[in-house]
C-alpha cells in the first residue's frame, strides 16, 4: 500500500531538506521503494537552459525511484524569496491544485513518498494560498521538522497547532539541532516530547558533512510506518 507523508518545518533553512534525505534513507532500509519530490522551489539557478535546485536535486538522488527532475520539482524558481513573490517576478502564479495532483498520482507508484514544503506552514504561494493548502490538497499526514535553536519552543507549538486546525493529522516530528551552540537543547527536546501531539522520530545532530545514509540511523521509520 502506498503511503504519503507532507514534511514542513518551523521556518525556513531549518533543514527540511536534511531530514527529507535521511528519512527517505531510512524508510529504504525498512525495505520500502521511497521517493521525496518538492513540488515548489525557490533559489534556483540557471544551468544550459534549466533552472536547478539543490534541494530538489537531494531528494531526487536520495530516493530509489528513477524521476526526472522536472517531476521531482515541476515548480522551479529562480529568485530566493517567498515563491509567491519568485513566481510574479518570472511572469508565472503557483497552481496549487496541479502540484497536488502531481503529488498524488506519483505517491500512488510507490511504497512511500515524502512531499517537502517551502519555508513554513504558512509561506504564501500566491495572493491567496499558502504552504497549507497545498497540503490540504495533497491530504497526506504532516512530518514537522523543529530546528532546535533559540525560539524553538514557540514555532514549533505555533505550527503544530496550525496544522491541526486545518485538518491534517501531525505523525511525528524531528529535532534538527541547526544551532550547536543552543543552550539547554536536550531539554528544549524534552519540553517538546511533553507539549507535541506526536512522536518523536529521531533527533539529528549538527553534522554538516555526513551524508544523510549516516543521519538516517538517528531516525525511527518503523515508529513512522506504525502511525
Amino acid at each position: 500500500m502506498a503511503r504519503g507523508w507532507f514534511v514542513t518545518g518551523t521556518d525556513t533553512e531549518i533543514g527540511k531538506t536534511w531530514v527529507c534525505c535521511a528519512l527517505l534513507h531510512a524508510l529504504r532500509a525498512a525495505g520500502l521503494q521511497a521517493q521525496g519530490l518538492k513540488p515548489v522551489a525557490s533559489g534556483c539557478r540557471r544551468e544550459r537552459g534549466r533552472l536547478l535546485n539543490d534541494d530538489a536535486l537531494a531528494l531526487q538522488a536520495a530516493s530509489a525511484v528513477a524521476l526526472p527532475y522536472e517531476a521531482v520539482n515541476p515548480c522551479a524558481l529562480e529568485e530566493p524569496v517567498s515563491p509567491h513573490l519568485a513566481a510574479a517576478a518570472q511572469g508565472l502564479r503557483i497552481d496549487v491544485a496541479a502540484l497536488a495532483a502531481h503529488c498524488r498520482r506519483l505517491g500512488a507508484r510507490a511504497d512511500a513518498t515524502l512531499v517537502e514544503g517551502v519555508g513554513g506552514w504558512y509561506a504564501p504561494l500566491t495572493e491567496a494560498e499558502t504552504v497549507t493548502h497545498l497540503a490540504r490538497a495533497i491530504g497526506w499526514p504532516v512530518i514537522l521538522v523543529v530546528g532546535i535553536r533559540l525560539g524553538c519552543l514557540n514555532h514549533a507549538l505555533l505550527s503544530a497547532r496550525a496544522i491541526a486546525a486545518d485538518g491534517l493529522p501531525l505523525a511525528g516530528w524531528v529535532a534538527n539541532h541547526v544551532d550547536p551552540h543552543c543552550r539547554r537543547a536536550q531539554e528544549n527536546v524534552r519540553t517538546l516530547q511533553r507539549h507535541l501531539p506526536a512522536p518523536l522520530l529521531g533527533q539529528l545532530p549538527h553534522a554538516p558533512a555526513a551524508e544523510p545514509e549516516q543521519l538516517a540511523t538517528h531516525l525511527d521509520a518503523k515508529r513512522l510506518l506504525a502511525g
